[in-house]
C-alpha cells in the first residue's frame, strides 16, 4: 500500500526557557539556560538543590481554580501546549472529522506529585484513608490525552506512552503510523512531565543519576564536557500537530516541516546504564534513515539525547560515527538539553520542536557549557559547542533514549511540496 505522507501544522512549548514556541526558539538560538535554585520546594538538604523549572508559571492564568486543583501540573503543562498548537494550526473543530482526529501523549513518570502528596498526607494521618477523590485520575499517565480528547472532542484514537525518557518520541511515532497507514487524518501529539519534586530529585540523586554543582547550576549541564557529572532535572510539555498531508493542504494549512520517519531498538543490556559500544543507538539511528528512505548523507542536524552523563554521551557519540562514517563530520549535532534540563518523558517532543525550528530559521542551536575538551570524543565532530551557527538543514533527526535501553529516533525534512 502506499503511505501517506505526514506534516507538521502547529506547535506549541512551555519550557524552562521559554513558555511559547517563540520564546523558547529565542532561548535555544541564543544559547540560554533554564537552571536555577529551585523553588518548588525546600531542596536544602538535598544533594541537588537546582533544576530547569519553568519561569513566571502560575496555574490561574491558564485554569479557574477548580480546575487546576483537578490536574497534575504535568496535565497542566500538557493542556497548555495543546491549546497553543491548535490554535498555532489554525484548526476549525466544526469542519474536521473528530472521529478520524486523535491525542497520543508521551509521559516517563505522569502525576508524580500528585502521588507524593496523598501518600505524604497519609503517612501523616492516623491510619484512616483519607484521599482525594481525584487522587487516582489526576495521578495517571494516561489522563493528559483523555482530558486533550474531552476538550476538543476528538475521537480517535487516544492513548499514552511511557518508555521513560523516550516516551515523548514514542508518543510522535505512534501518531505518525497511524496516519501514513490511513487509521486517522490528525493528531495532537507530543509529551509532559512535572518530576522536580522532592521525590523525583531525590530518587535521581539516589541513583547518582543528577549534576550536584550546585555551586553553579546554570553551567551544570555540560553534554561531551570533561567534566560533566550528571543531568539536570527539567519540566515543561511540547505539542506538534501531526497531519496527512492532503488533509493539510485542503483546509490551507500551513506546514513547519514534514515527518518522514522513526526508528525503534532496544539496548537489551543493563536497567539504567546505555550499551557501552552504542549498539541500541547505532540500531535506532539506522532503523530511523532506513524508515525515512534516505540515506545517512542526507542528515544535517542531530539533536543528540546527550544527557551529560559519563557513559551516555560516549556511547552515542561512537554511534553516530558508526552510522554517519565519514559523513559524521559534515554533521552539525548538538544537545539541546544543555539548556532546557532533561525533560524524561516530554524530552523527545520539546527536542522535536527544537528540530522543526532548526529547518525553519536554518540554525543549528548549540551545546552550551562547554568548557573543558574530553579526550574521549573525537574532536573532528561538530558538537556546536556555546554558539549556534548557521547551516542548510533540510533533515533533522532526533535522539531520545531511556531507562530500561528504550531507543527511539526521529527524523523530519524541509517541506517542499
Amino acid at each position: 500500500m502506499q503511505l501517506k505522507r505526514v506534516v507538521v501544522t502547529g506547535l506549541g512549548a512551555l519550557t524552562p526557557i521559554g513558555n511559547n514556541p517563540d520564546e523558547y526558539w529565542q532561548g535555544l538560538s541564543t544559547g540560554v539556560s533554564g537552571a536555577a535554585p529551585i523553588t518548588r520546594f525546600d531542596a536544602e538538604k538535598f544533594k541537588t538543590r537546582f533544576a530547569c523549572e519553568i519561569k513566571n508559571y502560575d496555574p490561574l492564568d491558564h485554569f479557574d481554580r477548580k480546575e487546576a486543583r483537578k490536574m497534575d501540573p504535568f496535565t497542566q503543562y500538557a493542556h497548555i501546549v495543546a491549546e497553543q498548537a491548535v490554535q498555532d494550526s489554525g484548526i476549525n473543530l466544526d469542519k474536521i472529522d473528530v472521529d478520524r482526529a486523535g491525542v497520543i501523549w508521551g509521559a516517563g513518570i505522569g502525576g508524580l506529585k500528585t502521588f507524593q502528596d496523598e501518600v505524604m498526607n497519609f503517612a501523616a494521618g492516623d491510619g484512616t484513608p483519607k484521599y482525594n477523590p481525584f487522587f487516582i485520575p489526576k495521578m495517571i499517565a494516561d489522563i493528559a490525552p483523555g482530558m486533550i480528547s474531552i476538550k476538543y472532542g476528538f475521537r480517535g484514537p487516544n492513548f499514552t506512552t511511557v518508555s521513560a525518557c523516550a516516551s515523548g518520541t514514542n508518543a510522535l511515532l505512534d501518531s505518525f503510523n497511524y496516519i501514513r497507514l490511513g487509521m486517522a487524518d490528525m493528531f495532537i501529539s507530543g509529551g509532559s512531565e512535572a518530576a522536580v519534586t522532592e521525590s523525583g530529585v531525590g530518587g535521581f540523586n539516589a541513583m547518582k543519576a543528577l549534576s550536584e554543582r550546585n555551586d553553579s547550576p546554570e553551567t551544570a549541564s555540560r553534554p561531551f564536557d570533561k567534566d560533566r557529572d550528571g543531568f539536570v532535572l527539567g519540566e515543561g510539555a511540547a505539542c506538534l500537530i501531526l497531519e496527512e498531508l492532503e488533509h493539510a493542504k485542503a483546509r490551507g494549512a500551513k506546514i513547519y516541516a514534514e515527518l518522514i520517519g522513526g526508528g525503534m531498538s532496544a539496548d537489551a543490556h543493563h536497567m539504567t546504564a546505555p550499551h557501552p559500544e552504542g549498539i541500541g543507538a547505532t540500531n535506532v539511528m539506522k532503523n530511523a534513515i532506513k524508515d525515512a528512505n534516505i540515506s545517512p548523507e542526507e542528515v544535517d542536524y542531530i539533536n543528540v539525547h546527550g544527557t551529560s552523563t559519563p557513559l551516555g554521551d560516549l556511547s552515542e557519540s561512537s554511534a553516530i560515527k558508526n552510522v554517519f562514517g565519514a559523513h559524521a563530520y559534515d554533521l552539525n549535532i548538538s544537545s539541546t538539553k544543555s539548556m532546557t534540563g532533561h525533560l524524561l518523558g516530554a524530552a523527545g517532543a520539546i527536542e522535536a520542536a527544537a528540530c522543526i525550528m532548526a529547518i525553519q530559521n536554518q540554525v543549528a542551536p548549540p551545546t552550551i557549557n562547554h568548557f573543558t575538551d574530553d579526550e574521549a570524543f573525537d574532536a573532528k565532530l561538530n558538537f556546536t559547542f556555546n554558539k549556534a551557527q548557521n547551516r542548510d538543514i533540510k533533515v533533522a533527526l532526533s535522539n531520545t533514549f531511556g531507562f530500561g535501553g528504550h531507543n527511539t529516533s526521529i527524523i523530519f525534512r524541509k517541506f517542499e511540496g
